[in-house]
């Protein structure tokens, strides 16, 4: 500590990084002294959870020959070509494996051609009730259907349940003419909207996800195009977790397993030569969503057993965790000229973390400030970071705020803390 004191008095600034608590035994003293980190909060799903991941673990399929993955904790093998897991509520990717590289999407278009679906739904530019007609273009359309009849017209919401609980290509083009004008027009829709929600990797040709030259997502694109439908329209979500649909007498189930299974409650599957059998899946389990996409596998049965191994495996291996509540106390920093001697840093928002089962006891939490902090100081003002560490994985910074406004001194103030007396240390 002298060494800061003395570089304030010289009306120098330099970085403080202070441990807060490492490993079990600093959170378990942390807590017990009932100081402002008192309040750190235990995982959602604390009680009961290793019991919960080994049982989740030991009912998941039988690993499978594969290649490696990224991941936090290190390599995990998947069969999948490509694969990508995300944890909805922090963002935290749990797995990686060639993520971002360009891929034959197949239906897994048409979540993209739902998001634009809904966009005309949630402004009131299209209802569910309202019908649209059948083109000839639109019932001849090749692949997996849901039987719309040529000449006629059908409601939206059948439409909808069409395209994601049977993978109606058909489905997808009425829909796309009836609210465009042309197929070509709402792809081009498509294509305008994808940079706007960060769609980085994806091109689309058509609103299926028919073979063609140019068309193309990345796995993470996928996932990217779930966070945003689960979020951004709550109200129709529910679409891609009802397990069959009836139309024109003709029933058919979801074609996502794991949603018929009631192991996931959304989104879409599809497959083409050239992409393999792929799988965008998402489930809530103790109030934590995650996110997994796959793409590349050899058959429909090995994609169904994948999805579930990778899902199984998510939520054995992460948990979330609130470390500190928006406005808790974290530290406080010494104030350089002001009328108070130091500043209280204060979390800006609850900080939820994904991190590995264990973390309790392998990760290491700082915090990280510029020091002394130069007043005058506004309550909301960065200043400095929490630091998260653990082995393996890469440092995580998140912001800290000033939790008080500190006036800065006046004239005889700070000629008197120059000299060693007044507020300033």
């Amino acid at each position: 500590m002298t060494a800061v004191i003395k570089a304030e008095r010289l009306g120098t600034n330099v970085r403080t990084r202070r441990s807060l608590f490492g490993g079990v035994a600093g959170f378990a003293a942390c807590a017990s002294f009932g100081g402002p980190l008192s309040a750190l909060a235990r995982p959602h799903h604390h009680a009961g959870h290793a019991k919960v991941a080994a049982a989740a673990a030991s009912a998941a399929p039988a690993t499978p020959v594969g290649t490696p993955a990224n991941t936090p904790i290190g390599p995990f093998d998947t069969v999948a070509r490509w694969a990508y897991i995300v944890d909805f509520d922090t963002g935290a990717v749990l797995l990686d494996k060639s993520a971002d590289e360009r891929m034959a999407p197949s239906s897994l278009t048409k979540m993209m051609t739902a998001y634009i679906v809904f966009g005309m739904l949630a402004t009131g530019r299209l209802r569910l009730e309202q019908t649209l007609p059948v083109s000839e273009k639109a019932w001849r359309t090749q692949g997996s259907k849901m039987f719309v009849p040529l000449g006629e017209s059908v409601a939206v919401q059948d439409l909808i349940q069409g395209m994601v609980i049977q993978s109606g290509n058909d489905a997808c083009v009425v829909l796309a003419e009836g609210i465009a004008g042309s197929e070509e027009r709402f792809v081009a829709m498509m294509n305008e909207e994808a940079p706007k929600i960060g769609l980085n990797n994806s091109h689309f040709m058509n609103v299926t996800g028919l073979p063609a030259e140019g068309h193309y997502m990345s796995a993470h694109d996928v996932a990217t195009v779930a966070m945003h439908l689960i979020r951004d329209f709550p109200q129709y979500y529910h679409f891609f977790g009802e397990t069959e649909f009836l139309f024109n007498k003709i029933k058919q189930g979801n074609r996502n397993v794991l949603v018929d299974k009631g192991l996931a409650d959304g989104l879409k599957t599809g497959h083409t030569d050239a992409g393999g059998f792929g799988l965008c899946a998402s489930s809530n389990r103790n109030g934590n969503r995650v996110i997994v996409v796959i793409n590349g596998t050899a058959s429909s049965n090995e994609r169904a057993h994948e999805g579930e191994r990778l899902m199984a495996w998510a939520f054995a291996n992460f948990e979330n965790a609130t470390l500190f509540r928006k406005g808790q106390v974290v530290d406080h920093a010494p104030v350089w000229m002001g009328e108070r001697k130091a500043v209280p840093l204060v979390a800006g928002s609850d900080i939820v973390m994904t991190m590995p089962v264990g973390w309790q006891q392998r990760s290491h939490i700082a915090v990280d400030y510029a020091s002394p902090v130069i007043a005058p100081v506004v309550a909301g003002q960065s200043c400095g970071a929490i630091v998260i560490s653990a082995p393996g994985m890469a440092d995580i910074r998140v912001a800290l705020q000033a939790g008080a406004s500190v006036a800065k001194l006046g004239l005889v103030g700070r000629a008197m803390a120059r000299l060693g007396h007044g507020p300033a240390n």
